[in-house]
């Protein structure tokens, strides 16, 4: 992630940047892994920095720390939000919290309990704000794993007549479980990508804002929502719906930046973030005809099963222009 020059770049513009908003004051670094947001901090002129890492990371922050000659503002912690202690308020929360589709790993809820913890009435949270965005693409992958589904269930198939003809046990009852698991592996579920822009295929469709001043962490776990109509650029068939993310540096209200930075994950022609995007394929493919215009409804929510991933709904339909109706449907 340290390799990662769009994300730390923005990371140290917006501290190292709004100089004037950090000199002097209390700041925390929640998930500090190796300091690097704190170090930044300090350099800003910080007067204390508390870096609290869980895992055992801690250690080699500190000798980072230590090494850059910066222990004397920076205190390294290992612990987790939820139990540790600081000996003041902070002024300040920097954290570099986000997963896959902004949300996956659900770090931003420590965030959030250190927030309510330990930040000052007007104080900031670096960054303040977050959108996710979708658009429709072309991915020539649709096809090929569309391929490559036909191909397990017509082994499957034969599997089946195998078992039966050389040792007489029927397996069919497992049919239907088998078809399910294999249709989420090749075709429901998201798949990790480095989308170029010229795949994309119409504007994106931006969520609403997560202020994270504000957000609580009952409401995220209600899920991310939204739905809008995105103009297409042609009428290329979809074949697929991208999904990525921003997140903004504003300040607070009452301690606003100086210089507001944006760190984007959107398709980018310079080169991908180490998140890229995230594509989830459609099946069938839409068509869209002249003027069309492509309907998304969508839900990020945790697992049930294991609240660190996520679950995507998409809802797609193409909608004609003039009428409104609804002329053609995917759901993935």
């Amino acid at each position: 992630m340290l390799e990662d020059h769009k994300r730390t770049t923005a990371y140290y513009r917006a501290i190292v940047d709004n100089r004037r908003q950090f000199e002097g004051k209390v700041v925390l670094d929640v998930g500090t892994g190796s300091g690097i947001l704190a170090m930044f901090a300090a350099r800003a002129g910080a007067r204390k920095v508390y870096a609290v890492e869980a895992t055992s990371m801690a250690e080699h922050a500190r000798n980072l720390v230590k090494a850059n000659q910066l222990d004397n503002i920076v205190t390294v912690i290992q612990g987790t939000m939820e139990t540790v202690e600081l000996p003041e308020k902070v002024d300040i929360i920097v954290s570099e919290w986000m997963g896959y589709l902004l949300l996956r790993e659900t770090m931003l809820d420590s965030v959030l309990v250190a927030r309510d913890r330990f930040l000052k009435p007007g104080g900031a949270m670096y960054p303040s704000h977050a959108r996710l965005f979708w658009a429709p693409i072309k991915a020539q992958e649709s096809a090929e794993r569309k391929e490559s589904f036909d191909r397990v269930i017509e082994h499957w198939e034969w599997f089946l007549l195998d078992m039966k003809n050389l040792y007489n046990i029927d397996m069919d009852v497992l049919t239907h479980p088998y078809i399910a698991e294999q249709k989420q592996n090749y075709l429901g579920g998201g798949e990790w990508a480095d989308v170029h822009p010229d795949q994309v295929l119409g504007e994106p469709l931006a969520s609403t804002t997560l202020d994270l001043h504000r957000i609580t962490i009952d409401e995220l776990k209600a899920g991310v929502s939204g739905e809008g109509q995105i103009t297409l650029k042609g009428h290329n068939p979809i074949e697929a719906i991208c999904g990525w993310f921003d997140v903004s540096f504003r300040g607070s209200p009452e301690n606003p930046v100086d210089h507001p930075i944006e760190l984007d994950t959107a398709p980018d022609a310079e080169g991908a973030t180490h998140w890229g995007q995230t594509v989830f394929m459609l099946q069938p493919p839409l068509h869209p005809q002249k003027d069309d215009k492509l309907f998304v409804r969508f839900a990020v929510f945790r697992r049930e099963d294991y609240e660190r991933l996520l679950r995507v709904q998409l809802e797609t339909r193409l909608m004609p222009s003039g009428d409104g109706m609804k002329k053609e449907f995917g759901v993935d």
